[in-house]
Order: C-alpha cells, then structure tokens, then sequence
C-alpha cells in the first residue's frame, strides 16, 4: 500500500494573511515529480498546545508529514516544543546539530540564544540545511523544517530522496482523463450512483468531480478519473456510455 503524505504550514502570520503560503504547492510539486500525492495539508497558529495536541495526532496515524515553521529560537516559535511534548521527552542540545553550528559560526559567534537553533527534542536525527547548514529535525517520519521556502524546500526533497525512493512511481504511468458534463442532470447529486460504482470497480484509480459556476448557474461538471493509463481508459468508457445513456451532452476537457 502507497504511503500517506501530508503537510503542516505553520504561522500566524500565514493564517493572517499577512504572507502567502508557498510551501503546499511546492510540496504537491515535488511528490508529484515522484509519482506521489500529497494527501492533505493542515494550517496551524503558533499555539503550542494546538501544535503539541495535532503532532500527537499525526504521529499516531502513521503518515509522511513534513512541517514547515516555527523552529528558530524567538519566543513565537513553539514547534520544537511541542514535538517534545507530543513525544514525551526534554529538549537537549543536539551533538550533531551543534557541530553543524559551529561550522556555520565562529566559536566567539556561538552564543547561547544561537544554541537554542539546535536544541531539539531528545532522540531525533537532523535534517541537513543546505542553505546555510542550521538543521532541521525529523522523528516518527516527521521532518521539521524552517518557515523560510528557500531553507524548507530542499530539505523535504533530502528526506524525499534519501528515505522514500521505494515509494517513487514512474510519472508517466499515471493519466488524467476527464469530460465536461452539462445538462439539466449534469451535476453531482445526480450522478452519485454512477460515482460510487466507478470507485468500486476501480479502487486504484482516483475519481474527481469539480462543479463550475458562473454566478449562481451551473456551467458544467467536471468528471474524470486519474491513475494507470489501462485502467483510465476503461473506466473513462464505462463513465461515457452512461452519461450517453442518460442523455447527458459530453466533451472532452482539454
């Protein structure tokens, strides 16, 4: 069975709107150039307790989950914390982040707030920071990165690379086919059955449908199914002969 991945974005300045997120679509972007799906994403505030409660959540359900933010040293920053309190450990000054600190420093530059940047729940592995070599960590396949793209992105695609290369698929064996349904019976509720039963038959595809509105009128819905080119193709006749059936005037999406 294919791993879960998720992702965290983490900031109140995210869910303020004072910044715009760039890390799920960059994310989605590098799981895709894998042949993976980034199954879901969460935005959180800097509650330590909300943090702490979501890691314990999700470390439980066993999935892939990169985070993105709030493991610097400011008093806003509450995720090495909460990490720990969600493992039930203390936080301690990490051997092998702290060489990778005084790479990064000058002895007489290594002041006590600067070893706060890698001081990280105890027991956890670093995650390399190419940018400019202060790590993030990982533990249970969580990879706690910087909020900052240019620092997180690389570091997710080393964990990707470095841990997950059996999870890869080949991109080119996965299709997308869809059509634009329109139509007084063309929209979802209507073609319920006709979903449900594309599921079952072909549980390794993915069903989507995407309704679009102009106003508050229906222009069309879009239905398709996405997965091995084989499978697209006969559940993608198995949908046109149907909506032929019931009358229900088709195109291709281009």
């Amino acid at each position: 069975m294919s791993r879960c991945f998720g992702a965290i974005v983490i900031g109140d300045e995210i869910l303020s709107g004072k910044r715009q997120d760039k890390h799920f679509a960059k994310i989605a972007e590098l799981l895709g150039a894998r042949g993976l799906r980034l199954s879901w994403v969460e935005y959180l505030g800097d509650d330590r307790k909300r943090l702490t409660e979501t890691f314990k959540r999700t470390m439980a359900a066993g999935d892939v989950v990169f985070s993105c933010g709030g493991i610097g040293n400011t008093p806003d920053d509450h995720t090495r914390q909460a990490v720990a309190a969600a493992l039930g450990v203390s936080l301690e000054l990490h051997p092998e982040g702290f060489e990778e600190l005084k790479v990064r420093f000058a002895d007489e530059e290594i002041s006590e707030q600067r070893k706060q940047l890698v001081t990280f729940p105890a027991g956890v592995q670093i995650v390399p920071n190419p940018f400019n070599r202060i790590p993030g960590f990982m533990a249970n396949e969580h990879y706690f990165v910087p909020g900052f793209p240019q620092m997180a992105h690389p570091m997710i695609e080393w964990a990707l690379d470095t841990f997950y290369k059996d999870e890869f698929k080949p991109v080119a064996e996965t299709v997308e086919k869809a059509f634009l349904l329109t139509g007084p019976t063309a929209y979802e509720s209507a073609l319920l059955d006709l979903m449900e039963r594309i599921v079952a038959n072909y549980p390794t595809l993915r069903l989507f449908s995407l309704p679009s509105l102009v106003g508050k009128e229906r222009k069309h819905l879009e239905l398709g199914v996405e997965g091995a080119p084989a499978l697209v193709d006969r559940a993608i006749e198995e949908i046109r002969q149907e909506v032929e059936r019931r009358h229900i005037h088709w195109v291709w999406r281009a």
